[in-house]
């Protein structure tokens, strides 16, 4: 903490009022495979100094990476000087006032991870791929720890070391037939990467001799993978920062039916294993868990100290440096395995993992997203036949009002569109539209 301090003092001595440093002191380790066979591995050590600053409702977010004193006095003047020439922020009313004191998480920091023997690790997840009968898989396996410390200008001085491990593959039983899958974990101990391999195997195995798709509305079960994307965007709809932007769906609802009674959305930074869990928030207060929408009822944004005061409200210690922000987003599971999903379905699609995903309107919810790898068409209660060339074009709102049963089958897995991870099952939702991708 002691070069902190000192950049906090140099920084006071320039009239910044609000001061933020954070310092991450990452390790990490990196396996990247193409076609059967390691193309790349690597190793990093990198230390990133980033900042929240103000003076005079101006805010300036930087970062540093010399750390000598002579570049830090160089630094704090030149940012005084840069930030007169931003403009006011007439509704920001500071950060929050410490000190706090900080729980231990539980699951959050495995010291061996860095030990392991990546190479090994890989082989079972790839084995488990290749026992399906796939002919090919790529992806990537990364290993981190990571050292993270907090001090402002209000007495809050925090750290907490955590890790994490991240098992992507895609696997290809040929050119068309492919399968997608991911896990991820802060521990080795609940690191599957055995079901990874597996289930992306799986998929593609199914996935052989595709037709194409066909327009209409069809019940839709999303497995959690694609789910996972989807997810994200309504947690961050739930951020008062993407209200107040016009760039959430959820605005004007609160404590409004805006999901099915069958859907509740946590956000839970101290979620036993959670890959984005944190003790405390970039403010440094101390983190909590937040029901966002409970039982289809929108129950609260998402504030950092500034938001929450210009509310009335309090902070739900979501603090980033610019806006707020889910950490954990988790799923209330139900009592149905993933099969009996499918019981019922007269004329329905399973989607094993989506991308693109682009809004139209975050305002209104408008969206289309491709489904990608293994997509399958379902009648009477049955998978048929894999099929390809279709678009998910529907309604962020209109999904949710419509989930009609929610699995059991709970997995921690992050969609490459998602910042956040999402802990959550299968998802059943009726009456969505799907069109054909433009070309």
């Amino acid at each position: 903490m002691e070069i902190k301090k000192y950049i906090k003092t140099r920084l006071e001595k320039q009239g910044f009022e609000d001061i933020i440093i954070t310092k991450n002191i990452l390790e990490a380790k990196q396996i990247k495979f193409s076609k059967n066979k390691i193309v790349k591995t690597g190793t990093e050590l990198a230390e990133d100094l980033s900042f929240f600053l103000t003076k005079n409702k101006r805010i300036l977010v930087t970062d540093l990476k010399e750390l000598s004193k002579q570049n830090i006095d160089k630094f704090a003047k030149k940012s005084a000087k840069f930030i007169k020439n931003l403009p006011k922020n007439e509704n920001y009313y500071g950060i929050a006032k410490g000190p706090f004191k900080y729980k231990n998480i539980k699951e959050f920091y495995d010291k061996k991870v860095l030990d392991i023997n990546d190479i090994d690790l890989l082989e079972k997840g790839l084995n488990a791929s290749f026992n399906q009968g796939i002919k090919r898989a790529d992806g990537i396996l990364e290993i981190t720890k990571t050292k993270t410390e907090l001090l402002t200008s209000n007495n809050a001085e925090a750290e907490q070391q955590s890790s994490s491990l991240y098992f992507s593959i895609r696997s290809f039983a040929n050119k068309e037939a492919s399968g997608h899958s991911n896990i991820v974990s802060r521990t080795l101990k609940k690191f599957d990467v055995e079901y990874a391999g597996k289930h992306s195997g799986e998929i593609a195995k199914k996935a052989l001799n595709p037709q194409e798709g066909k327009e209409g509305k069809y019940d839709v079960i999303f497995d959690p993978l694609p789910l996972s994307g989807l997810i994200g965007d309504i947690g961050n709809a739930c951020s008062i920062f993407s209200v107040e932007a016009g760039l959430s769906f959820l605005a004007n609802k609160l404590k409004k039916q805006i999901a099915s009674k069958a859907f509740t959305l946590i956000d839970d930074p101290l979620y036993l294993n959670g890959i984005g869990a944190t003790k405390f928030d970039l403010e440094g207060i101390p983190t909590q868990k937040n029901i966002l929408i409970k039982n289809g009822i929108l129950q609260k944004y998402l504030h950092n100290t500034s938001t929450a005061k210009r509310y009335n409200t309090k902070t739900t210690a979501n603090a980033g440096l610019i806006a707020p922000q889910p950490w954990n987003l988790v799923v209330k599971p139900g009592k149905t395995k993933q099969e009996s999903l499918f019981k019922g379905i007269k004329k329905g699609i399973y989607i094993t993992n989506l991308w693109y995903t682009r809004f139209t309107n975050y305002f209104t919810g408008d969206f289309s997203t491709i489904p990608r790898d293994g997509t399958f068409y379902i009648e009477n209660g049955e998978i048929k036949y894999p099929i390809k060339n279709i678009r998910v074009s529907d309604n962020m709102l209109n999904l949710m009002k419509n989930i009609k049963e929610v699995a059991n089958n709970v997995i921690q897995t992050k969609s490459w569109e998602a910042q956040e991870p999402a802990i959550i099952p299968s998802i059943l939702v009726t009456n969505i539209n799907i069109t054909k991708p433009t070309q």
